[in-house]
C-alpha cells in the first residue's frame, strides 16, 4: 500500500497547485527515495480526500515501521517536513503568484499566501485545531484565552539526543532567511517548505511568513533579512507604518526590546501582524492630550489594564516623530512613587510595546509603557504576573497577551480537567501534583460559587481563568488603575 500511500499525497499536490501533472513522475522517485521504496506498483487510490495530516500519517508509521526513521515526535516532525519540502515550490514560484496577486490587491496576495501555507502544512491547521479557546467578558473587553495544545512535547528520546549533540550557528536563530528549506535537526526544526515572501520596508530588505502555530487568524511574522538585535527607535515606527501601507489590512506590532517584557527571540529583529481585532483596539480612548510640537496628532490615554497611549495621523512622518518623542520621554522617565525607575545600575528598563494599524484612512499606533525591574520579592520581574498568578500564567507577557489574547501552557489542559473532576468529587487537590498548585484557587471558586456543578463546572473554571488573565494585565501595567496609579499616569503625560 506504500505506493497508494505516495501517490495520494501527489495526488494532493497536484489537485491543491504545489506542483503540476509534468512533474508527478520526478516527485514520485524523490518521495520513494525519501522513503527507502526501491519499487513502484500502480495501486488503486482512496481519493476520498482527507487532511494532509491524515495523508502524511501512514507515510510517517512506514518510515517508522521500516526503519528509515527512529520513532520519536522530533523524527516524525523532521521527517514529514521533508515529505512536504519534495512538493513545496521553489521560492521564485512563490514570490511570482504573491507579486502577481499584490498587483491586483493586497489582500488577495495574503489570502493566498496564508492558504498556500496550511496546504503546504508550514502553518500546522491540524495541530492549531486542538488549542483551546474561549472568551472572557472582562472589565475591559472581551479577552481572548487559548491554550496551547498544537506544539507538540518533548520526547525523552529527543532531549537525550538534543543533549548528547552539539548544536550549530546555522542557521543563527529560527527567524533567519537562511531557515528557508533547512532541514532541521535535535537542535532546530526542519524548514523545507517555509517560504518567506520578500518586502523592502523603510528602505531594507523584509521577509513575511506566517507562524507555524497561529494563535490568532493570518499571524505573521515580518523579519530583518539581517540578523540584528530588535531596537525600539525612531527607524522601528518607520518600518510598522511602511508595513501597514502596503498592507492596510492587517495590524503589526512591535515587542519590547528588553528582557522580561520582550518577545522570545531578541537577537533578530521582527514584527509581529495578522488579521484579527484584539480587544486592546477596540478599548475605548480616556483622556485626549496634546504633545508638544505635535499638536497635530490626535493623542489619548486608553482604557485597558495596561499602561496605553494611543496616537494617531494622516501624516506617516508625523506620527513617527510623535511616537518617537512618547519613547524618548519614557525611556529616561522615573517616579519613585509608582516603583519606576528608568535605570539602575547602568541597566536601563524603560520601553515600549507598539502596535499599529490603519483606522478609517489613517494610521495608528498603540503605545503600550513597559519596565523590566526587578526586585527581592519580585525577582521575575515587578511589572509581571504575581506569585499568586503563577499557577496559570508565569511566562512573561510578550504583544499578543499585551493586546489581550492570553497565550497559555499546554499543562492546563489537563490540570483544569483534574481541578474540575477535584472539586466536583471533594478529592484533596493538594494531595494531587497534578492539581496542588491550584489547590487554594480552586478552594475560593467553590466559595464564590454555590451554584457550581457537574453541567456548570469547566464553564466556572474557564470564566475564572480569564479573570487570572485579567490579572495578570493589571500587574503588567506600569501605573495601575487605581487613583494613585492613573495619577502617576498623567504625570508622565504632563512630561509631553
Amino acid at each position: 500500500m506504500i505506493c497508494a500511500d505516495i501517490q495520494k499525497l501527489i495526488n494532493y499536490s497536484v489537485r491543491n497547485g504545489l506542483i503540476d501533472a509534468e512533474d508527478e513522475i520526478v516527485i514520485r522517485n524523490m518521495l520513494m527515495d525519501a522513503l527507502h521504496v526501491y519499487d513502484w506498483t500502480d495501486e488503486p487510490v482512496d481519493e476520498d480526500g482527507g487532511s494532509i495530516d491524515e495523508i502524511l500519517a501512514p507515510l510517517i508509521r512506514y518510515a517508522c515501521d521500516n526503519g528509515v526513521i527512529e520513532d520519536t515526535g522530533a523524527n516524525r516532525d523532521l521527517f514529514d517536513t521533508k515529505l512536504m519540502g519534495i512538493v513545496t515550490p521553489l521560492p521564485r514560484e512563490i514570490i511570482r503568484d504573491f507579486g502577481e496577486r499584490y498587483s491586483r490587491s493586497p489582500e488577495e496576495a495574503t489570502d493566498w499566501y496564508y492558504d498556500i501555507s496550511k496546504k503546504l502544512n508550514y502553518v500546522r491547521a491540524g495541530r492549531i485545531a486542538k488549542d483551546l479557546k474561549w472568551t472572557y467578558d472582562s472589565d475591559y473587553g472581551t479577552l481572548d484565552i487559548t491554550i496551547n495544545r498544537s506544539k507538540p512535547e518533548k520526547d525523552p528520546r529527543d532531549i537525550a539526543k538534543a543533549g548528547a549533540s552539539a548544536s550549530t550557528a546555522y542557521p543563527k536563530c529560527q527567524l533567519c532567511t537562511e531557515n528557508m528549506g533547512f532541514a532541521g535537526n535535535s537542535h532546530h526544526p526542519a524548514r523545507q517548505n517555509l517560504r518567506p515572501v520578500p518586502l523592502k520596508i523603510d528602505g531594507g530588505r523584509w521577509y513575511l511568513q506566517y507562524s507555524p502555530y497561529s494563535y490568532y487568524n493570518e499571524h505573521c511574522i515580518v523579519f530583518n533579512s539581517e540578523h540584528v538585535p530588535m531596537v525600539v527607535d525612531e527607524s522601528a515606527y518607520r518600518k510598522l507604518f511602511d508595513f501597514i501601507e502596503q498592507f492596510p489590512h492587517y495590524f503589526v506590532g512591535s515587542n519590547a526590546d528588553l528582557p522580561i517584557v520582550g518577545g522570545s527571540i531578541l537577537s533578530h529583529e521582527h514584527f509581529q501582524g495578522g488579521r484579527y481585532t484584539f480587544a486592546m483596539q477596540t478599548a475605548p480612548e480616556e483622556d485626549e492630550f496634546s504633545i508638544g510640537g505635535f499638536e497635530d496628532v490626535h493623542a489619548a490615554t486608553v482604557r485597558w489594564p495596561m499602561t496605553v497611549i494611543r496616537l494617531r495621523s494622516a501624516d506617516k512622518a508625523r506620527l513617527v516623530g510623535a511616537c518617537t518623542k512618547v519613547l524618548g520621554a519614557w525611556r529616561a522617565y522615573s517616579d519613585e512613587a509608582a516603583g519606576v525607575l528608568a535605570v539602575t545600575d547602568g541597566v536601563p528598563h524603560n520601553t515600549i510595546t507598539s502596535i499599529a494599524r490603519m483606522n478609517g484612512g489613517m494610521y495608528e499606533c498603540d503605545l503600550v509603557l513597559r519596565n523590566n525591574i526587578t526586585s527581592d520579592e519580585r525577582p521575575l520581574g515587578v511589572f509581571h504576573p504575581n506569585p499568586t498568578l503563577h499557577h496559570i500564567k508565569k511566562e512573561n507577557i510578550g504583544l499578543i497577551e499585551v493586546m489581550g489574547l492570553a497565550v497559555l501552557p499546554a499543562r492546563l489542559a489537563n490540570e483544569l480537567v483534574a481541578v474540575k473532576d477535584a472539586i466536583l468529587t471533594g478529592k484533596d487537590l493538594a494531595a494531587d501534583p497534578q492539581t496542588a498548585s491550584h489547590a487554594e484557587w480552586a478552594a475560593k471558586i467553590v466559595e464564590d460559587h454555590p451554584e457550581l456543578n457537574a453541567d456548570n463546572a469547566m464553564g466556572i473554571i474557564e470564566a475564572e481563568v480569564g479573570a487570572v488573565f485579567e490579572k495578570v494585565l493589571l500587574d503588567a501595567g506600569v501605573f495601575k488603575r487605581d487613583e494613585a496609579g492613573q495619577a502617576a499616569f498623567r504625570r508622565f503625560i504632563g512630561t509631553l
